[in-house]
């Protein structure tokens, strides 16, 4: 049995799904990039039946990356096959991903389909699927739930028609880690034909057991992991990456197998994620969370000061999570703030230079020393949006103990400049009401929060918002020095990703 683990990404698809966290194609290419410099063995671009945004964004990927292998998500319908091909065929390594349901209670009341109904149709989907490629897989959804001996007949036979890889999900996160090990046992060896495809796994963390399921299939033989960036995906989420990755790392003598993954790309990947879905990290978030490698115990902090492997598993290094950093400042020209850039995974163009600089230096005149986190924060808001239909160009406030607080706000809307004024319960509320009238909208803040970028009084504020409208749910991001317009920028943001829902509309996304 190979001691080699392929990498699975699905942070473009299944990771999109989180509530809010739609992407569009600028900054999906870009994720996609670093997900290639991770050492991603195969990244699923999305799916490309969903919509015409997911069919373009999906084909871009597929024509822009070297060496990974990009998948395409499809159902066992000849359409969605023809779509998900149409959108990875210019790929150097191009899969088409094809699932449908195995469990009694998916094929009563989701499908209405026998048993008989449902292997037929697999292996006639993957048959279709191969006469694309020779590089298939085939899901059985809701696997952890389906009957083990009618799993390995379906596996049987979608191998037999040509699968390479078969996956065995747990879609609603019900598994418990000995039960989902004895079940990927029990698939390896009573699946007569399973040394001619490799056993995928694909968690769900409703119960918190995402990673622990993952890592018990794989001592059990499986040999893909099915993965996103920060655990990010449908309801609770999905397997971690991150803590995959470190954990085999980490634990060699139990979990003796190796992979693509270049460590030191973790945290910066995980940082792009966050920027480009407006998904904050947790604190105590495993591996890449801001409380990681923070010590607060003065028990702690003398036992690592002596020796950092007193209560350090892994160094802050090995992720990419560099504790000393270049600063920069209102003095540093062109070529340091590429050559940072480049250190940290951003290899811009002269144009792209020329937008985040002229940013840079805006910023460093409010701040003494520009950080990595404000770098990361002009470069996603300079290069990661599409053409927005609103934009922020002016705002001023009024507040205080003794006045009604007053915004005023100048903006272009479809390249229309439009200035208006209003008021509210304090600036923020009246430069959202006055955004809001501008843009004649109805969105409902479901969500708002602030935090530092950095530290230090003069640090950047970095501002949240969710926000809901005739059922969408989107996020927005902005930062600034002042926190009131980085709100206003954010809640730009939000309304524009609204926008963007309203045009690209997921007709056909489905949970694995």
């Amino acid at each position: 049995m190979t001691d080699r683990l392929y990498i699975f990404d699905t942070t473009l698809r299944d990771g999109e799904q989180s509530p809010g966290a739609s992407m569009n194609t600028a900054e999906k290419l870009r994720l996609a990039v670093q997900l290639e410099k991770l050492g991603v063995d195969i990244i699923e671009a999305g799916f490309p039946a969903a919509s015409e945004g997911d069919f373009d964004a999906v084909a871009q990927i597929a024509g822009k990356l070297k060496r990974a292998t990009v998948a395409g998500l499809c159902r066992t319908a000849k359409d969605d096959i023809d779509k998900a091909w149409g959108a990875v065929q210019h790929a150097a390594k191009p899969r088409i991903h094809t699932f449908i349901a195995t469990s009694d209670i998916h094929m009563k009341y989701k499908l209405n389909m026998s048993r008989e109904q449902v292997v037929t149709t697999a292996v006639e989907a993957v048959k279709y699927a191969k006469a694309f490629t020779d590089n298939v897989e085939f899901s059985a959804e809701d696997g952890s739930r389906s009957d083990r001996d009618f799993l390995c007949k379906v596996f049987a036979a979608a191998i037999e028609a040509g699968a390479t890889t078969v996956n065995l999900p747990d879609t609603v996160g019900y598994a418990i880690p000995e039960e989902f090990a004895e079940l990927a046992k029990y698939i390896m060896t009573h699946t007569p034909n399973i040394d001619k495809a490799v056993l995928s796994v694909h968690c769900h963390n409703d119960l918190g057991l995402a990673t622990a399921n993952t890592l018990a299939a794989i001592s059990a033989g499986a040999r893909q992991a099915e993965v996103t960036i920060n655990g990010i995906g449908e309801r609770a989420g999905n397997t971690s990456l991150e803590e995959v990755i470190m954990a085999i790392q980490t634990r060699q003598n139990f979990l003796p197998l190796t992979t693509n993954i270049n460590a030191k790309h973790i945290y910066p990947s995980s940082r792009l994620v966050s920027l480009i879905t407006g998904i904050m990290v947790q604190p105590n978030k495993a591996i890449v969370g801001a409380n990681a490698f923070a010590h607060e115990a003065g028990i702690h902090q003398d036992g690592v000061l002596k020796n950092p492997m007193t209560y350090e598993i892994m160094s802050p290094e090995t992720i990419g999570l560099n504790t000393n950093k270049l600063v920069l400042g209102k003095h540093s020209g062109r070529h340091a703030l590429r050559s940072h850039l480049k250190e940290m995974g951003y290899d811009l163009s002269d144009d792209e230079l020329q937008i985040v600089f002229k940013q840079f230096k805006a910023l460093a005149d409010k701040k003494k020393h520009v950080m990595d986190e404000d770098l990361e924060a002009l470069v996603t808001e300079g290069l990661l949006r599409t053409a927005d239909i609103f934009k922020l160009q002016y705002l001023h406030v009024t507040c205080g103990t003794t006045v009604l607080p007053m915004a005023s706000v100048q903006m272009s809307i479809n390249d229309r400049p439009l200035k208006d004024a209003g008021y509210g319960n304090g600036p923020i509320d009246a430069a959202f009401n006055t955004i809001a009238k501008m843009t004649n909208t109805d969105s409902e803040l479901l969500r708002f929060t602030v935090s530092a970028l950095t530290g230090g009084t003069d640090a950047q504020g970095e501002v949240t918002v969710r926000l809901k409208e005739n059922g969408l749910i989107a996020l927005g991001k902005g930062a600034d020095a002042d926190v009131v317009t980085a709100s206003a920028k954010a809640y730009v943001n939000g309304l524009n990703r609204l926008e963007y829902l309203k045009t690209h509309p997921r007709t056909a996304a489905q949970n694995l």
